[in-house]
Order: structure tokens, then C-alpha cells, then sequence
């Protein structure tokens, strides 16, 4: 149910959005506490900006609010109050502010059409959404034309105009046939931006008289149709060649304006003929990489996303074989306004300052205004805690009654930004959210993180102490966090306890008790060991565990890191595993896993199965272990371990390995001790102070390593002073302001007694300073603040135990940290060698302006212009790295005749010093490269035209051209040379005075003042005499173009469809070649297959081909041998399923007829039995009164035909009205009909020959609006392909 007003709003969830600033206030995410806190409204859902709506459909216009206490709503309407009391078609949803239009009584949806904002309002501000325009979709019918068939010579170009009602929104164009099949598109034949159908050049394939276009109307779920066009394309011999002209656009250059952020689509579509190669690019730049897409066979230029730096010129060239044309379109980024820094909620104490931040660009610059409460705040109550100064409101000593939603509002022609920000004065006593006696365990030796999550206004300051009494935590061994979290990086035993958290502010105090446990670690004190086994053996693995006695710890056992297999063979006891009747399959690593819910240990051992001996014969075995360990003459570091060894079983025991246990320091972690000949079974062991010593021996023979012996009884060292000092002393700055000095720590046994710390000194070097000591304890370093930059130290650590000091360390070098160089080297000198080689020189900075440890120099240097083209281009830097103390450097790879810049800087371990300043140096002249190409033209008995292009690298200024040719005789052997000096402005040389029917091969450089550069050659032939011409074929047809002495195939190119592919080529050589194309599947083995081409035409049309497959292409010329082009790949499209459909074969079409024929039959019995009757029959005589009476509008009750009527021209059919069972379009069997274009799956026929999908299954309330359509041929047929 809907109430005609809503006036409290849901009790949402209140989540603040605070802005991050030294003085804001952070409010956790409690849901109790955030119950609690008054809050102005915020706006969390709306319509868009621009919100189209579905005129058949009720209107929904959201707005969606929370705040505390709950908003209230209200809505403006074209600027004024729009009560919604006086409106009977209008609702607001409960506790909401959406408003629902009924629509559905026979009201228009353009009555409301219009500008809406909302506003939410509670006694702390107001909040506003955006203007949200509404409009209803409309979806015009075309308008009546006379369409003339279209009669076009082979070879021509053609345009196909669609040109669509105009909709709301614009409609989705596409064009297909009478069968509803889509229109095949290539490289020769595509659908413009404009929805025109265009043809470089039609072929007489394009006959037909059903090019159909459509329009589809996606939010009113309807498809239109215009009438079919008619083409007749007619056959002149021979087809013309035609080069390259632009369909669209017009003209040579064009402009587009597009907006930050959108899709930039730039289209040219050429005629020509053989068809047009169209190809992109911008000018002075790259197109941008990843965001640039080519559609329509590439005569798209799509780029997504688009800034303004993608503005610019591009430029599309259209090329064929007879030359190219090209047109320029001028793109302009703009921009509508979007957020650099959007502004933010602000929660402030009483008193206390703040910001907000409104910075918004675009192109044009936005330009900001600020509103209050939705007012403009030039007419809003005043504030004296508020100023604004342009983008910033700033809030000095804020009082509760400051809390407001301010508005900013960035516009520019393109469109505006609208945000919400409030500001929330709360006065709040502390208060701890951490529940009271909360028990945190941990394991010793891990950091524990006690929390204290409070809030407050002002915000609290917290202490933390140890213990109801005691004193509040200070020192290193500590870390308090900002959230009020105390972190304890190493937990002892002694760290447990109760830990109470105190908060306060000027508001009052509170505080929280929390305990903190620490736990003994867990341990594998006998771990699961290495076994071979035979098969049907027995295998058994430990897992010996120790564990605090608080703990519950859970044993799992894996195989291969998997669970173990379900099978009664394993068994799983308190201390191990054990597997019967062992085989292969056991093969494998099993680990033993304990866990509890504070750590997690796990120990794994390999099985390894072996068959057993084929013969009892002599086992040789890895030894037994060891027996009957014992501890003789102690003393403080050494004493004397001796055993028994156990069974050699067959193989000597070679050696024995002994190991220790430190009970004290790594209780369960066996360490290697020594080794002694397997000859021995006695040996002095020496020891280290304060050391719990535990010893076991393991026996090694040629098989294998035995069981470790049981271990020895205990022997406590007693204390001493550290015998070593930490290693790996080292001092390195990683500020400029302070010295870090680290080292490794000392392990537990060097430690030789209790209370292991260290002495941490250093002092100044080359300075009478004296040291300066901390001693520490539990880490690894230590960090001196407040150094001068980069200066050296001597550095040492000594180790200390509660009996006294390690022997005095020795010093080692530190340097605090580094800083970044402060002087640019000087006097930077250039020697140019070359034209492409140059030596930089410069002084070395002094080594105190360093700063730091010298690395080496660094120049920078980049080409300004080449001077030749004085044309200056993107400046890209180059880098040359010179280590150490070098003084100069090469700068290899210069352009010649250009002009450079450089600068040097110093680099240190902090980075690069500032740059020397630019140094601007030229190169020489060089050699050019070669020119750019060489064509020969316009043969005649004598004479030949040259042309030619300019070097693409000068490299200098071009002096002259180098002519050389000289003849070839019919056996390839050269005739004398002759050499001709040409002015460098020219660009083209008509030789004359040339013998006929001559070959000549050329050879042509450019020249500067250095030097010739590299030559390009070409070869080419005078005509022959006519007079001599009796009985020889004359020239074919463009014979004014110089042929080629060599034949060659090059440019072959395609275009796939489903079943065929064209294929076309170039062609260079003597007149009337055969060709033959050969294909074959990509990545086969299989022979080529190989098709004759008729006449020397050089085109192909591949038939018969397999959809969706990769095939690879090439042509060749037949009676030469080997002479092919290179291949070629092109891939068909996916298979399309058939849609056409004999209706005359369906059963159901059948039996409808058969049923058809009887119902006639009868019919006319029963006429004519009443009509013998007497009766009498007026029949109203309608004919004359329509040009078409095939034509007639079908009564929505039965079916049958109505009278016509020019009132319901523009009426589609009903959802519900019956129609022939040939006109009901079935998606199931037309995959590609036009149902695809839509979501339903029925559509109707309207009698001006549109098609109208009701796809949703709605029932269209009216008519669809338009101008009068025009008349289309009966559907019947066409929709054939829909049975």
C-alpha cells in the first residue's frame, strides 16, 4: 500500500562519511553508539540527472535519505513547490521520499514531464539531490516516401539512406532482408555512424529489391521498418578502375567536439574501386595505446575514454592500387566539471576549527557556488563560525548550533556537479567501546595488541597502566597506537596481567580493565623420521609433543599434505602413526600437524616402501642406535661423552654423530655438536656457559644413519661474562637527521647467562667527541636522531649479561644518513667529434656538496630541432649514467645537422642534485639517407619520366641529386653509364634522346655538402618503334605505366564471410599472366588446394569454405616456376544457422489448410441452403473507398477483417489480438530474425508495413506517435522464415 505523504524516514543504519583533517573528529562504525549521535541528513539514492522514462509505465523518481532523527521530504517541480496533496495520480512511498506517478488511468506521461529536485530535512539541515529531468521515450513511425529503385553501374558507388524517425532516446539501426536475415557487411559493403548503407562499389551480387532498414526503439521495446529499397546494378564492359573518393565525410577537413570521459567515434567511409584500404592516424602524436579500437573494417576509429589529451587532428587515408585520398578531422576535448576533491562530511567538538573542500575542473573551468541547506548562502542565515573563501568554507570555534548540509554546486555549459556535505557539532563525553574485562591470549615471544576503541567529543586522550595501581606504561617496549591500541612487540611470561585503559576530555573520564594471558609455545619435541620399509612391513612414525598446560592441542596427520586415506590399515595413536601391512601405495611424506587456538607446529617424514630381499640371504641394514650414554669429567667448558654401540647389522659402522639439546635456550631442538671415527666411542666435548646440555649419538654405516641414541642425562653450565660480541655491525642513515645502527643478535647459548642485552656506542669521527652509549635489550637496532647529514661515525655493540661485558668490540665506520646533492657541476663543456657522436666534459662537484656517497653524474640531453626541417617536435630526454668520479662522457647516436641541449647533475645515494644549467650544442652535416622512392613514368620511343621524393632524414642541406643509368642488352649485360647532376629543389627529370624498346637501370642519391648519400636503383623500358611493330602485340591497356622487369605478386588481401572469402591481389609483370590461388587450413599438413583463375583478372572468390576455421592463402601465375606470393591468413565467420523455412512442408501448415478448406466448404453449404430459403443478405460495398483491399485492419475482438480507416494507420497490433498463424514470429526457430534485436519474443505487423515487437510482454496502452507511415508491400511472405 502507498500513503499519500510520508513524513519519518527508516531507521537505517547511521554510517558516517568523514573528512580526513587534523582536526576532525573519526567516529567508529558502533552501531549502539551511532544510535545515539544526531546526524543531518545525507542523501543515499536518487534517479539520474537525465531519467527517460517508459510512457506505458508508472513513473518512479527516487530520493532516499537517513539522518538522525529521521528526514522529512519535500519536492520542487520546475523550480516551484510541487505538492503532491493536489495531485491524485501522485504518491510517496512510506517513510521514503520516492514519488510514484500513476499512469496507468488514462493519464499522459508527457504531463509530467518536467525538472524535479528533492529535499531532506531534519533539525540539524537540509540536504538536496540533483535536477532530475524526466521524459518520456517516444518512438516515432518513418514517414511516407516514394522510394525509386536505384539503377547502378557495376563499378559505382552507392548510398543507401535509412534516415529514422527521430526518438527518444535515438534509435539502434540496422538493416536486413524480406527474410529477416541480416544484410552480409564487408570491407566493400558497411553501415555508416548514420545508419546509411554505403558501397564503395557495387558488384552485380547486390541486386535485389529488399535492402531493408530498421529502427529498434530499446526503451519502448519496438522496432520499425521503412519500406525495402530496390537495387538493379547493370553490367558495362570492361569495369572501370576508379582511385579512392570519400563518401563521407565531405569536404578535406572537419571538426568534432566530444566530452571528457565518453567513446570518440570517427568514421570515413571511401568509394573506389578495387576497394579502399582505409587507414588512421593523428597527427604530431601517437594514437593512444589500449584505449583505441578499429571498427567497421578499420573505417572506424574508435577511442574510449577519451582527455583532452586526445585532442587533435586525425587524419584517414583511403588507398588502392590507383592512388589515395584523405581527410582531416579536428577533435576538441571539452569537459563537464568533475572532482578533484569532492567535499566531505565534518564532525567537529564544540569550538573547535575546519574545512570544506570543493575543488572541482573541466573545460571550460567550472565555476563554484556554495548553498546552505539547500539556500544559496549569500541569503542563508549567517554564521559567525563561517567564511568562505572561493572553493574552501572555513569554520572557526564551531558551536552546535553551526551543524548544517552545505551544497557545492560546479558548473560549465556542459553540466553541473552537485554534493552534499554536512557539518555535525557534537559535544560527547568519552566513551570506551572495548567490553570491560576482555581476556586476550597470546603465545610468548609474538606481539600482543590490546585495543581500547573509544569515541569522545573533544577527542579523548588515553593512558594505559598495568595492574589497578599501577604506574602508566612508558619506554621502547611499548607501542601506542592512534586507535587507542596498545601493542607489546615481544610478550613475556611476566606480561601477564590487567591492563586498564583511562580516556579523557573536558567532558569527563572513563576507563576499561582488560586481561592479557601469555602462553608457552607449542613444540614436536620427537619428531615422525625418515623410513624405508618393506612391503606388507609394518611402519610407525612419532609425534611427541609439549604444550602449555592451559592449551588443548589437536594432532592431525596428513599424507602428501591430503587427508589420510580411508582405510582400517592406519592407525592413529596419542603420540603417533602407524600403518599395516604396508604397500606401494603408502609411498609418500606424512606430516604430523598440532594446533591449538593460539599456534600451530607441524613436523613431516618421508616412507619410502621397498620390496622385501628375494632370499634371506645377509640383510644389511642401517646400525642400531647407541646404549648406555654417560657424562664423565666435568668441568665449567668441557666434558667427556661415552656409549656403547649398538648391532652394526652386517654393515661397519663408519662414524658417529653427536648431537646436543639446549634445554634452557631450544628445549626439543636438537643442534649438531661433532663427529668421531666409528672406531671411538669416547669423546671431550666442549661447552658454553649457561647452557642446560642434554647429548644423544647416532651411528652412520655404508646403508644408512641409525635411531638416535636415548638422550644423556642433563648438564647445566654455569654463567658467565658473553664470550663474542653481535656481527655484522653496521651504521647507514635512512634519514638525513639520524644514524641507523644494526647487528645480529647474539643466539640464546652465546648469550652464557641470563639477562643478555647490549651496549649500543657511537660518536662523531675526526671529532674529539666523546662516546655516547644506551644499552638495550630484545632487538637489533638502534636509531640516532638528530645527526648532521652524512658525516662518518665509529660505531660499536657490545654484549652484556647480568654478570658482566663481552670483551671490547671493535669499531666499524658508519655514515648518517644522506641527503640530496646541493651543487650542479660546472663549467660543462661540449666537443662535437662528429655527426652523430659529441664528448661532454665537466668539473667535479666537491665531494662535502655531495652529500652522500657519490655515484656517479648524469646527463640529460634531448634534440631541440633538426635544422634542415626547422621544425621543432616532442622533446624526448635521454639519460646517460657515468659512474663514480668521472669527469666526461660520449653521447652516442645523435641526428646529424640538428640542435641539442644538455645538463649534468650529480647523483648520490639519496638521488640527483640539482642540473647544470643548459648547454645548447650542434651536430655537422651528415650524409642524407636515400630518397624517399623513385618512380618512372610515362614511356614513349625515347624518353622516360622520372620522379622522385626527398630523403626522409636530410641531414643537412641537400646540395644536389646523383642521376646514374645506363642500358641492359636481351643478356643482362650493362651498357656505358652516364651521370647527371640534378638541383636539389626539383622533384622530377623527363629523360630524353633514349634508344626504343631499351631497358634502363637507374641509380639515384642525394648529396649535401658531406657527402653522397645511400642510392635507390630502378629498372625500366622504353616502347617499341610502331614502324616495327608488324605481327607483335601492341601494349595492353595502361601501357603509359612503366612495367616492371621483374614479375612479382604482392599485396594480397581478404575479406572472409561465412562460407566464401574475397581474394585480391597486385600484380607487377608481363601482360596476361594466368593465375591460380592455392588455400589450405592454417597449421595443417595437408596439400595445398588450388583454384584456376579465369582470364587475368586479379580477384577471387573462394566458395565453399568451413565457418568459424583459420585458412592460409597465397596466388601464383602459371609457366613460372616458383613465382608465388607470400601467404596470407583470414578467418571465416561463425556459423549461422539457417532461417529459411518451406512453409509448404510443415505438417501444421498442412493440416491449418486442409481445416481451412472444410470451414470454406461448409460455409458455403450453409449460404447457399439459406439462400434457397429466401433470405436475403446487405452487404455494404466498401472497395472503392481504399486503394489496396488486400489491406485491411483486423478487429481486435475476432480476428476478422474491419473496415479500414486512416485513424488506425498508426496503431500496431495488440498483445492480445489474434493474427494468421504465419505472421506469429517464433524465436525458437528464427535464431537471426529480427526478434533478436529485442527481449520477447512476439511482434505484430502494422499495416504502413512497420514492425512493432512487443518484447516484454506489456500491453501497449496507445498508439505509438508519428507522422503517417507509408505503405509496404503485404508480410505474409516475408515472414516465412519465422515458422
Amino acid at each position: 500500500m502507498m500513503k499519500k505523504k510520508s513524513i519519518s524516514a527508516s531507521k537505517a543504519s547511521l554510517i558516517f562519511f568523514l573528512c580526513q583533517m587534523i582536526s576532525a573528529l573519526d567516529v567508529p562504525l558502533d552501531s549502539k553508539l551511532l544510535e545515539e549521535l544526531s546526524q543531518p541528513p545525507t542523501i543515499t539514492q536518487q534517479s539520474p540527472k537525465d531519467y527517460i522514462v517508459d510512457p506505458r509505465e508508472n513513473i518512479v523518481i527516487q530520493c532516499e535519505a537517513k539522518g538522525k532523527p529521521p528526514p522529512s521530504f519535500s519536492w520542487t517541480r520546475n523550480g516551484t513547490h510541487f505538492d503532491i496533496d493536489k495531485d491524485a495520480q501522485v504518491t510517496m512511498k512510506p517513510n521514503s521520499g520516492t514519488l510514484v506517478v500513476n499512469i496507468m488511468n488514462g493519464v499522459k506521461a508527457e504531463a509530467y514531464e518536467g525538472v524535479y529536485q528533492c529535499t531532506a530535512r531534519n533539525e540539524r539541515g537540509a540536504a538536496i539531490s540533483n535536477n532530475i529531468v524526466i521524459r518520456p521515450s517516444r518512438s516515432p513511425l518513418w514517414t511516407k516516401e516514394k522510394l525509386e529503385p536505384n539503377h547502378v553501374r557495376e563499378g559505382d558507388s552507392l548510398v543507401l539512406n535509412c534516415r529514422p524517425p527521430v526518438g527518444l532516446p535515438p534509435p539502434i539501426i540496422f538493416w536486413m532482408d524480406n527474410a529477416f536475415q541480416r544484410l552480409p557487411q564487408s570491407e566493400r559493403v558497411s553501415q555508416g555512424l548514420n545508419g546509411d548503407l554505403y558501397f564503395s562499389n557495387v558488384q552485380p551480387e547486390d541486386t535485389r529489391e529488399d535492402y531493408i532498414c530498421y529502427a529498434r526503439f530499446n526503451h519502448t521495446q519496438t522496432i520499425q521498418q521503412k519500406q525495402p529499397i530496390s537495387v538493379k546494378v547493370f553490367s558495362t564492359k570492361p569495369v572501370t578502375e576508379r582511385p579512392p573518393v570519400l563518401l563521407t565525410p565531405t569536404g578535406s577537413t572537419s571538426n568534432k567536439v566530444e566530452l571528457r570521459g565518453n567513446v570518440l567515434l570517427l568514421e570515413c567511409i571511401a568509394a573506389g574501386l578495387p576497394t579502399p584500404v582505409i587507414r588512421w592516424i593523428k597527427e604530431g602524436g601517437e594514437l593512444p595505446a589500449n584505449r583505441t579500437f578499429f571498427e567497421n573494417f578499420k573505417k572506424t576509429l574508435k577511442i574510449i575514454d577519451v582527455s583532452e589529451a586526445d585532442s587533435g587532428n586525425y587524419k584517414c587515408i583511403a588507398r588502392n592500387i590507383l592512388g589515395s585520398t584523405h581527410h582531416v578531422i579536428s577533435v576538441t576535448v571539452k569537459a563537464s566539471p568533475y572532482w578533484i576533491t569532492a567535499p566531505r562530511n565534518l564532525v567537529l567538538s564544540p569550538g573547535e576549527d575546519g574545512t570544506l573542500i570543493c575543488r572541482a575542473n573541466g573545460n571550460p573551468k567550472p565555476s563554484i557556488s556554495w548553498l546552505t541547506n539547500g539556500v544559496p548562502i549569500a541569503i542563508a542565515p549567517e554564521d559567525p563560525s563561517r567564511k568562505v573563501d572561493g572553493d574552501t568554507i572555513i569554520f572557526s570555534a564551531v558551536q552546535e548550533r553551526s551543524s548544517a548540509v552545505y551544497q557545492c554546486n560546479a558548473s560549465n555549459e556542459y553540466g553541473y556537479l552537485l554534493a552534499n556535505a554536512f557539518v555535525n557539532v557534537l559535544a560527547e563525553p568519552p566513551r570506551i567501546l572495548t567490553p570491560a574485562n576482555k581476556l586476550y591470549q597470546v603465545i610468548a615471544d609474538s606481539p600482543a595488541l590490546i585495543d581500547c576503541a573509544y569515541f569522545g567529543s573533544p577527542k579523548p586522550e588515553i593512558e594505559w597502566f598495568k595492574g589497578v595501581k599501577g604506574s602508566i606504561l612508558r619506554g621502547n617496549e611499548y607501542v601506542f597506537h592512534d586507535n587507542g591500541t596498545l601493542e607489546i612487540p615481544v610478550a613475556q611470561k611476566d606480561s601477564t596481567g590487567t591492563y586498564t585503559c583511562v580516556a579523557r576530555n573536558k567532558l569527563g573520564k572513563t576507563q576499561n580493565e582488560v586481561q592479557l594471558e601469555v602462553k608457552d609455545p607449542t613444540m614436536i619435541i620427537k619428531q615422525p623420521e625418515y623410513k624405508v620399509i618393506q612391503r606388507s612391513a609394518q611402519a610407525s612414525f612419532e609425534c611427541v609433543i609439549k604444550h602449555d598446560p592451559t592449551l588443548l592441542p589437536t594432532v592431525i596427520w596428513l599424507k602428501d599434505n591430503n587427508e589420510l586415506p580411508d582405510d582400517e590399515r592406519f592407525l592413529v595413536g596419542k603420540d603417533n602413526l602407524t600403518i599395516m601391512n604396508v604397500t606401494d601405495k603408502d609411498d609418500g611424506t606424512y606430516t604430523c600437524i598440532v594446533n591449538t587456538t593460539l599456534d600451530s607446529v607441524s613436523a613431516s617424514a618421508v616412507l619410502t616402501v621397498v620390496a622385501a630381499p628375494p632370499t634371506p640371504a645377509i640383510i644389511y641394514a642401517r646400525p642400531n642406535p647407541p646404549l648406555d650414554l654417560e657424562l664423565t669429567g666435568q668441568l665449567e667448558r668441557s666434558i667427556e661423552l661415552s656409549w656403547v654401540p649398538g648391532e652394526e647389522n652386517n654393515s661397519p659402522i663408519t662414524n658417529f654423530v653427536i648431537e646436543y639439546e639446549d634445554g634452557l635456550h631450544e628445549p626439543g631442538v636438537w643442534h649438531y655438536q661433532t663427529e668421531v671415527p666409528g672406531s671411538q666411542t669416547t669423546v671431550q666435548l666442549k661447552l658454553s656457559p649457561y647452557v642446560n646440555y642434554s647429548f644423544r649419538v647416532i651411528a652412520v654405516n655404508e646403508i644408512g644413519r641409525s635411531q638416535p641414541s636415548e638422550p644423556s642425562e642433563q648438564y647445566l653450565t654455569k654463567s658467565a661474562n658473553p664470550d663474542e660480541n653481535p656481527s655484522n655491525v653496521q651504521g647507514i642513515g635512512s634519514e638525513p637527521d639520524n644514524l641507523v645502527i644494526t647487528w645480529e643478535s647474539l643466539k640464546g647459548f652465546q648469550s652464557n647467562g641470563p639477562g643478555l642485552q647490549y651496549k649500543v656506542s657511537w660518536r662523531q669521527k675526526d671529532v674529539d667527541d666523546e662516546w655516547t652509549s644506551v644499552v638495550v635489550a630484545n632487538v637489533s637496532k638502534y636509531i640516532v636522531s638528530g645527526t648532521p647529514t652524512f658525516v662518518p661515525y665509529e660505531i660499536k655493540v657490545q654484549a652484556l649479561n647480568d654478570l658482566g661485558y663481552a670483551p671490547e668490540p671493535s669499531e666499524v665506520i658508519g655514515h648518517s644518513g644522506e641527503d640530496l646533492p646541493m651543487v650542479a657541476p660546472g663549467n660543462v663543456q661540449v666537443h662535437v667529434i662528429n655527426s652523430t657522436l659529441a664528448k661532454v666534459h665537466w668539473d667535479p662537484v666537491p665531494l662535502k656538496s655531495v652529500r652522500g656517497h657519490l655515484q656517479g653524474y648524469k646527463v640529460y640531453y634531448w634534440k631541440v630541432q633538426s635544422l634542415s626541417r626547422r621544425s621543432k617536435r616532442h622533446v624526448e630526454k635521454k639519460i646517460l649514467t657515468f659512474r663514480g668520479n668521472k669527469t666526461f662522457g660520449m653521447l652516442p647516436g645523435l641526428e646529424p645537422y640538428s640542435s641539442y641541449k644538455l645538463n649534468v647533475r650529480v647523483v648520490n645515494g639519496k638521488g640527483e642534485g640539482p642540473a647544470s644549467p643548459d648547454k645548447m650544442f650542434k651536430t655537422p652535416e651528415g650524409v642524407p639517407s636515400s630518397p624517399s622512392f623513385l618512380k618512372i613514368t610515362n614511356p614513349t620511343l625515347d624518353s622516360l619520366t622520372l620522379e622522385w621524393g626527398s630523403p626522409t632524414h636530410p641531414n643537412g642541406v641537400l646540395t644536389s641529386y646523383i642521376l646514374k643509368f645506363q642500358p641492359i642488352n636481351n643478356t643482362h649485360e650493362l651498357g656505358p653509364l652516364v651521370e647527371i647532376r640534378i638541383p636539389a629543389n626539383e622533384s622530377s627529370l623527363i629523360l630524353k634522346n633514349l634508344n626504343y624498346s631499351t631497358r634502363y637501370k637507374f641509380y639515384f642519391n642525394a648529396q649535401t655538402s658531406v657527402g653522397s648519400g645511400s642510392q635507390i636503383t630502378e629498372e625500366a623500358v622504353t616502347i617499341m618503334d610502331e614502324g616495327k611493330m608488324a605481327g607483335i602485340l601492341r601494349p595492353a591497356v595502361g601501357a603509359g605505366k612503366v612495367q616492371p622487369l621483374y614479375p612479382r605478386i604482392r599485396n594480397v588481401t581478404t575479406a572472409a564471410a561465412e562460407t566464401y572469402a574475397n581474394i585480391s591481389w597486385e600484380y607487377e609483370g608481363p601482360d596476361h599472366a594466368n593465375f591460380y590461388v592455392e588455400y589450405g587450413v592454417a597449421g595443417s599438413k595437408e596439400d595445398w588446394k588450388k583454384e584456376i583463375v579465369n582470364g587475368s583478372r586479379s580477384f577471387f572468390v573462394l566458395k565453399g569454405l568451413t565457418p568459424g576455421t583459420a585458412y592460409k592463402v597465397r596466388v601464383g601465375a602459371e609457366g613460372l616456376s616458383g613465382f608465388r606470393s607470400s601467404e596470407d591468413l583470414f578467418e571465416t565467420g561463425p556459423a549461422m544457422a539457417s532461417r529459411q523455412v518451406d512453409i509448404a512442408t510443415q505438417g501444421w501448415f498442412i493440416g491449418l489448410m486442409c481445416a481451412v478448406a472444410l470451414l470454406i466448404l461448409i460455409l458455403l453449404i450453409v449460404c447457399f441452403i439459406r439462400r434457397n430459403k429466401g433470405g436475403k443478405y446487405p452487404v455494404k460495398e466498401k472497395e472503392d473507398a481504399h486503394a489496396d483491399p488486400e489491406i485491411q485492419p483486423m478487429k481486435e475482438d475476432d480476428g476478422t477483417f474491419g473496415e479500414y480507416s486512416d485513424a488506425e494507420d498508426h496503431k500496431p497490433l495488440k498483445k492480445g489480438s489474434r493474427t494468421p498463424s504465419d505472421r506469429t514470429v517464433k524465436k525458437e526457430d528464427s535464431d537471426d530474425s529480427l526478434v533478436d534485436y529485442g527481449e520477447g519474443v512476439n511482434g505484430q505487423f502494422n499495416e504502413d508495413g512497420s514492425f512493432i515487437g512487443q518484447y516484454s510482454g506489456k500491453k501497449e496502452k496507445e498508439p505509438a506517435e508519428g507522422n503517417e507511415s507509408s505503405e509496404a508491400p503485404s508480410p505474409v511472405n516475408a515472414m516465412n522464415s519465422f515458422v
